[in-house]
């Protein structure tokens, strides 16, 4: 099994779940498509019950460590936290899931970041509303850790935008031949050029549709994992319910997703595919079976409450799904 670093963010999850409140109703228009409001029936001035209140952890870096250590690898965490007892869930669920946890930073004069989840449980649906606390900044992170861990892989998620902090250990992980898997957010993509040029450090780059959009030009699935593997050794594009596609230089695979499934909480979804497949990759297993996993790893976590109860172990027996080999994109 491999040594994992994850670098990202750490928040607790606060769920605030009802049937009749937050259902999605009005539409609006939102990044050129429709959407709809989940806070249709909630009247300003007014008190609301809540059916049920359910306290997690997430944020991209927790998630992806806690499905590495359940694939049995050695997974280490760096990030932010305060010293207040948001900051103690996160290191208790952490250490419960035997993840490393010593290369964690407190922020001064930060609280640990939080995120208030209101959740449609007819869809699955959520809207988010988050206060990053010490998860808004890295600048405070050390990249010469990566030194004492000596981890054959860094998966990174989200920085909020701080090109310098991800250079840094970019740099250091290519320094130690480390290799480096990363999916970046909204913040880091209103950087293209910055962005670009970051990705000659990258081995695996993670994106949905949307995001591929901003990085290369194209319309269809196939013309962009064209150009990011010029971009990339390894690139994968996610579409939602549509499935994804992906390449790794020599065999590029368009598939679906693994099982339609209800879907109780969207939240992880992500983090999920992105963990869940670097998790099977450095444990031996061929790109195909670790694209079928990631699917797999993201419906599970989907069916869930939460980022992390869905995780799975990779122990799982999967079934076939729908994944085939697309010609001449590599040609």
């Amino acid at each position: 099994m491999a040594r994992i670093v994850s670098l990202g963010s750490a928040l607790q999850d606060l769920y605030l779940i009802d049937r009749d409140d937050f259902h999605a109703t009005e539409v609006y228009s939102y990044s050129e498509r429709d959407t709809k409001s989940i806070f249709g029936d909630l009247i300003i001035g007014t008190k609301v019950d809540i059916d049920k209140l359910s306290y997690q952890v997430g944020g991209g870096g927790t998630n992806s460590a806690v499905e590495f250590a359940r694939h049995g690898h050695q997974s280490i965490y760096i990030g932010n936290i305060g010293h207040d007892a948001a900051g103690d869930a996160v290191i208790s669920c952490l250490q419960q899931e035997r993840v490393d946890t010593r290369f964690i930073r407190f922020a001064a004069h930060r609280s640990t970041g939080c995120s208030v989840i209101l959740l449609d449980t007819h869809t699955g649906e959520r809207t988010i509303l988050t206060h990053r606390g010490a998860s808004s900044k890295f600048d405070n992170l050390d990249e010469k850790d990566l030194d004492i861990i000596r981890p054959e892989w860094l998966y990174v998620t989200s920085l909020r935008g701080d090109m310098d902090t991800l250079k840094r250990f970019f740099k250091k992980a290519k320094e130690i031949n480390c290799k480096i898997m990363f999916n970046p957010g909204k913040l880091e993509l209103e950087q293209k050029r910055l962005l670009t040029n970051m990705l000659k450090y990258v081995d695996i780059l993670l994106v949905n549709k949307t995001e591929a959009q901003q990085i290369v030009p194209g319309v269809v699935l196939t013309e962009l994992i064209t150009h990011l593997s010029n971009l990339v050794p390894t690139a994968i594009i996610t579409d939602g319910s549509m499935g994804a596609i992906a390449t790794n230089g020599e065999k590029t695979y368009r598939f679906s997703i693994y099982e339609d499934l209800p879907v109780r909480d969207t939240t992880g979804a992500g983090d999920a595919f992105g963990s869940g497949f670097l998790a099977h990759l450095a444990a031996g297993k061929s790109f195909r079976q670790s694209l079928i996993f990631a699917s797999a790893n993201s419906t599970s976590v989907v069916s869930r409450l939460g980022a992390k109860d869905g995780l799975l172990y990779g122990g799982e027996e999967l079934h076939q799904m729908p994944i085939q080999e697309v010609k001449g994109t590599n040609e």
